[in-house]
């Protein structure tokens, strides 16, 4: 077994030296680590050889077993000095340059900047004198020699103009990991765990845990460092998270007592004793296996090493038969398979709905973009007479269209969407913490937007969860609020004493109360609590007669579970008999109740027909009054009947005497009913899915809104559903669901799986025409699978397990239903905040598009230049997504009804917008460009030679080009048609101060911008025309407002949501086996193609030119073996074939997931990487399991990922 341990070791980093100093504590960690790689039997034995039992183990590690550590803070510091931390170190974050380099990886970029430095070259060569007066006339005018000087210039500042964009972008994507790894580590902070310290329960970090800690578990627990039983109660673990096995794995102290980080609590608790953290702990060292804790630059050779030693490991590992087996569960065959099976047999789930209708929408102005651009060329070039003498000219002209070609395409392809979307997310992840919403998935923020209902839990988030007992039934009499001491029977309070006292969790208590006047603290169990709480209102101490009985003095404790749906403890007696206390839900306890206490305090039979008189005059009443009833009970077992057998749960649990009923109640939280009426407002149908009694339930439903009196809806106990929704096979047929859902309005007394059901039930429903969007909120951990199903989950940041916790995308912090309509808003608020960006986005390209097309085809050259494109692009990308994507939310969102998933993008109001403001600018832009000379009396800037220097003709045509860019984005706040635009425009400073700063510098850039931005300065006439023009935008608008959009049947919507039946089968079959249908990645693979295709067809078109320029040049067109080189004309000519191939399965060293935590839904796709050196060249077009093959007859140069969209795709 030692060389098992030192070898498993050999790999882990950050593991402690062996601790000099071993007259400390007289066990190693090497030791301890050995001792946690046994399981079973084997552990007890080594416990039992080496410490004889675990308290010896605690005096070894200088421990105590009821009072815990000292805590003194030289002590814990020592201990972490020799054990180590309980921390895993993270992965390093990409470093800015890194991100740089990933943002220069755009191919449009790329284009541009190989043009750019191609104008640099060109700009200093001078043809020979005589020729050049021919070639001047067929450009537009003879240079002189100053401004030829400048030609450079032009070259300069586009690669400037690259820089600005890529140093934005590589802000934009650090900032964001920076808030998402602030996000990661808020997340890791809530969680707290329970020890013992000095005698005292107190609740620390886990990251404060350190070996020879006594840790308190129960129910729902998530254990943050591997450890032995001490003592336990009923416990069960579910190990699948390291052993693939879904079995839960009893522990006892006499066969199984190791329990290991990772692992989650499903039923009982205990204590245990802390042995191994962090690094040192089984999850730790899975972790730094995957190489969690690794350096990137390391991590090939690294892997490696660990690869080997992994599989030597198991060789040793099966030489111990299976000893350790679970040490490296993660590649064993056997678990990969069952999760094979487990995904083939999970429905599909989708991906973000606006993701999906961003791609599509991008790809499609990605291809109109396309189309543009081919026609510029087209244009420029044909309008060339062709002089041999001259080529080094035309080169020259031809680099200066291609120039202003690719900038249109950069103009076109909306890049800054990613950004807008991105920003938008985290400015409402932000926001949304000071809502009480912890955002775990960044896109759960978005859909919450278009969730269509809500399942909701009772307890906690209708109600305060806090619990008090109000009425009881007790010696023969109903008391309608809790009775006085002295008219209990003294037998009866007795056994009401000891009964509740030690069967209630010994970790549920009654604090004091934190400031006068305030109510008594409850922690714990708030059930128990309203328990103990009624003892102390009977003028008795709890806490006394646990002194008395401490937990380890409890026989056996059958813990509350959602299937017993009652908890028993067991006391010896003196005389060797037994008595067992038990407490639970009052129609199923009373069903095992044979006798019941009287006035006298005796008992008596309790036939079934006084349990139904009970029922109906004493339970139901308190459940119509939405109380929660518990009945107390107990049994018992006498001495000359020997001990019965525990395991045997029915035979136990019965011939139950009663001691009393008693009503519980959790008061309605008084915001609740007004937030449940803004969600039926909004469209949210509200449904309440508790595990209480069906009357209790209705009459909380109705407290709360979701039952209006007179209301034709359904209200079902769980047992009932299940009736109605299988067939005679004991099957779910979905039709059957079908029938009840719509109406259904409260489920009762429903199990975990009831709600999976139901969920899954409403989301696989296809009978309205949109598909349901569902919420869920779930505290306990079998709520897991129901909040994994969900398209949100929320979890409960207060009475939440951590199990629930793992499985939620959104953590409210403050257990709140409002919290949950405040998400719905601002998921809202996202989507409008994309279509404002969209419009305005949307309208400037329209009109640089068409602008830089029409001056390229009259004039032979663009008004707006490309420098200038590209300020116009940084305007309206990234300045204007920072202004819209950061509006607050409003109420008035929550006026209409959700989008759901065919709801297209850009809606008919939009694109009248976006179409009307279009042509108000285009008006203004060609009166400018073919009459603006006359009007301000100015020399033309048409016709201007190559080098020529600014003019203020064009000059003006791009400061108003601008200035209604900026009054435009004012009108793009709005886009239901409203008439007010500046409502509420002073709620974000954002705004004003991107707008009122990039006026500024426009201001600053046309006065000083000179030959770069190819500006003048302008007088102040000039400038208040300009302005004024602009303005007319808001007036516009307001003319475009008043045109009722109904009548506009012509127009069309875009960027609508992909159905599923849409996609063709072949590609059906290829998803196979990806977890989710990602449409964003589908529609990736066109635009790889379509940018191929693109690319093609400009090199066909510019082959037609040449062929017909074959007759007046002695060039066989200008295609030259060698221009196959650059980067650019490899991508011009690739000839590929695409086959579909095997997906590419990642092996344990490519995926970075599990530092991702084990059930993150691939919230943020980890950007692609940066193209390695590797055999693989383009690492996107595996990614979408396209090959490309390229034929070897080509010099291959490493290729960016080859898609217009890549950014898109990084940033979502």
């Amino acid at each position: 077994m030692g060389d098992m341990a030192t070898n498993s070791y050999a790999g882990v980093k950050n593991s402690v030296a062996e601790p000099s100093h071993d007259g400390e504590f007289s066990c190693s960690l090497k030791e301890l680590c050995s001792l946690m790689e046994l399981r079973g039997t084997e552990g007890v034995q080594k416990i039992q050889e080496s410490y004889v039992d675990v308290n010896g183990l605690c005096n070894r590690l200088k421990s105590s077993p009821i009072d815990g550590l000292s805590g003194y803070p030289a002590d814990i510091d020592k201990r972490k000095l020799v054990f180590g931390q309980n921390l895993i170190p993270p992965k390093k974050p990409k470093t800015f340059l890194q991100l740089v380099w990933e943002a220069l990886q755009d191919v449009t970029l790329i284009i541009l900047e190989v043009a750019a430095i191609v104008s640099l070259g060109l700009s200093f060569y001078r043809p020979p004198e005589s020729e050049g007066t021919n070639c001047g006339k067929g450009t537009g005018g003879v240079e002189d020699e100053g401004e030829a000087e400048a030609g450079w210039i032009e070259g300069a500042a586009i690669l400037l103009s690259v820089i600005c964009v890529v140093l934005v972008t590589a802000f934009n994507d650090w900032s964001k990991e920076k808030q998402f790894r602030g996000l990661q580590s808020r997340i890791e902070q809530e969680q707290k765990f329970t020890v013992v310290r000095s005698g005292q329960v107190i609740q620390i970090p886990v990251a404060e845990i350190v070996v020879g800690d006594i840790a308190q578990i129960k129910y729902g627990d998530l254990l943050p460092a591997d450890g032995i039983l001490i003592q336990g109660n009923d416990l069960r673990i579910d190990e699948s998270s390291l052993t693939g096995e879904s079995d839960h794995v009893k522990k006892t102290l006499e066969k199984d007592p190791m329990l290991l980080s990772g692992t989650h609590v499903m039923e009982g608790s205990g204590k245990m004793l802390v042995t191994a953290i962090g690094v040192n702990s089984q999850t730790g060292i899975i972790f730094t296996l995957l190489g969690a804790g690794e350096e990137d630059e390391d991590e090939e050779k690294e892997e490696k090493k660990k690869q080997d030693g992994c599989v030597d490991n198991k060789k040793k590992a099966k030489a111990q038969d299976g000893a350790a087996m679970e040490m490296q569960p993660l590649n064993t065959e056997e678990t990969r398979d069952s999760e094979e099976k487990r995904k083939a047999n999970l429905p599909k789930k989708e991906k973000s709905v606006l993701q999906g209708k961003l791609t599509k929408l991008a790809v499609q102005i990605g291809k109109a973009g396309h189309g543009a651009v081919c026609g510029l060329w087209f244009g420029y070039s044909i309008g060339l007479p062709w002089e041999q003498t001259c080529t080094p000219v035309y080169i020259q002209f031809f680099v200066k269209f291609f120039i202003i070609g690719v900038t249109v395409l950069v103009v076109a392809v909306p890049e800054g969407l990613p950004l807008a979307v991105t920003i938008s997310l985290a400015y409402s992840v932000k926001k949304m913490m000071k809502d009480n919403n912890l955002v775990r998935h960044l896109d759960a923020c978005e859909t919450m937007g278009n969730a269509t209902a809500i399942c909701s839990d009772k307890t906690g988030t209708l109600t305060m969860n806090r619990m008090t007992v109000v009425q009881v039934y007790i010696a023969d009499k109903h008391y309608r609020r809790v009775p006085e001491p002295e008219v209990i029977p003294a037998t009866i309070m007795d056994l009401l004493l000891l009964g509740i006292s030690v069967n209630c969790a010994y970790t549920t208590k009654i604090m004091p109360m934190e400031k006068e006047g305030g109510l008594p603290r409850q922690v714990g169990n708030k059930t128990e609590c309203a328990l103990l709480g009624f003892l102390l209102d009977l003028k008795k101490d709890y806490q006394a007669v646990r002194n008395e009985i401490p937990e380890e003095k409890l026989y056996k404790v059958y813990t509350f579970n959602s299937v017993r749906k009652s908890m028993s403890t067991v006391l010896k007696n003196a005389d060797g008999s037994f008595r067992m206390f038990s407490k639970g839900a009052s129609e199923i306890l009373l069903k095992k109740c044979y006798k019941i206490l009287t006035a006298s305090g005796e008992a008596k039979v309790f036939r079934p027909r006084d349990r139904d008189d009970m029922v109906k005059k004493v339970i139901e009443p308190m459940a119509s009054e939405g109380l929660r009833t518990i009945c107390l009970a107990y049994r018992d077992f006498p001495a000359k009947h020997g001990e019965p057998d525990w395991e045997n749960e029915s035979d136990i649990l019965t011939s139950l005497t009663c001691v009393c009923v008693v009503g519980i109640e959790d008061p309605v939280r008084s915001e609740v009913p007004d937030a449940i009426k803004k969600c039926q407002r909004a469209g949210i149908t509200v449904r309440m899915v508790t595990g209480d009694n069906i009357n209790t339930a209705r009459a909380i439903a109705t407290k709360c809104g979701i039952l209006q009196p007179g209301d034709d809806f359904l209200c079902l106990e769980g047992k009932e559903f299940n009736r109605r929704i299988r067939n005679e096979k004991g099957e779910i047929e979905q039709e059957r669901i079908d029938r009840i859902w719509p109406k259904l309005r409260v489920l009762a007394r429903s199990s975990p799986t009831d709600k999976h059901t139901l969920v899954k039930g409403i989301i696989d429903s296809t009978i309205s025409e949109q598909r349901q969007v569902v919420a869920v909120t779930g505290d306990g951990t079998n709520d897991g699978p129901a909040l994994k199903k969900a398209d949100v989950g929320f979890a409960m940041g207060i009475a939440g397990t951590d199990v629930a916790k793992e499985a939620s995308d959104i953590i409210l912090t403050d257990d709140n239903f409002t919290s949950i309509v405040k998400a719905v808003m601002w998921g809202r608020n996202v989507y409008d905040s994309i279509s404002k960006f969209l419009q305005f986005q949307l309208t400037v390209n329209v009109v640089a598009v068409i602008v830089a097309f029409t001056g390229a085809c009259i004039t032979q050259d663009s008004p707006l230049k490309a420098v200038q494109m590209l300020w116009v692009n940084l305007i309206m990308d990234t300045f204007a997504s920072l202004a819209l994507a950061t509006e607050p939310p409003t109420e008035s969102l929550l006026l209409r009804k959700p989008y759901g998933r065919n709801k297209p993008l850009i809606s008919r109001t939009m694109m009248k917008n976006i179409l009307g403001h279009g042509v108000y600018q285009l008006t203004i832009i060609f009166t400018l460009l073919f009459a603006g000379e006359k009007m301000f009396d100015i020399d033309s800037g048409r016709n201007a030679p190559l080098h020529a220097p600014p003019s203020e003709h064009y000059t003006i045509v791009f400061n108003t080009f601008v200035l209604m860019q900026l009054f435009n984005e004012i009108n793009a706040r709005k886009i239901h048609g409203e008439r007010n635009v500046f409502d509420g425009i002073f709620n974000n400073m954002i705004f004003c101060t991107i707008v009122f700063g990039t006026f500024v510098i426009q201001i600053v850039i046309v006065q000083f911008g000179g030959k770069p931005f190819s500006c003048v300065g302008l007088t102040i006439d000039q400038w208040l025309w300009c302005v004024f023009l602009g303005f007319g935008c808001l007036l516009w608008g307001q003319v475009i407002s008043s045109i009722p959009t109904s009548h506009l049947k012509f127009l069309k919507t875009a960027g609508h949501g992909t159905q599923k039946e849409e996609i063709p089968d072949e590609e059906l079959e290829d998803m196979e086996d990806l977890d989710e249908i990602d449409h964003a990645e589908r529609e990736l693979r066109r635009g790889q193609i379509l940018w191929f295709r693109g690319l093609n067809r400009i090199q066909t078109q510019i082959r037609v030119v040449n062929a017909f320029r074959n007759s007046l040049s002695p060039y066989e067109g200008l295609e030259k073996p060698e221009s196959r080189t650059s980067i650019h004309n490899f991508m011009t000519h690739p000839e590929f074939r695409i086959e579909d191939s095997e997906p590419h399965i990642p092996l344990i060293d490519d995926t970075d997931a599990e530092d991702e935590g084990p059930t993150k839904r691939n919230a943020t796709p980890t950007p692609p990487p940066p193209p390695s050196p590797s055999s693989n060249q383009n690492n996107n077009a595996v990614d979408s399991g396209i090959h490309l093959f390229i034929d070897a007859s080509i010099p291959a140069t490493p290729l960016a990922p080859v898609s217009p969209m890549h950014s898109l795709e990084t940033s979502l």
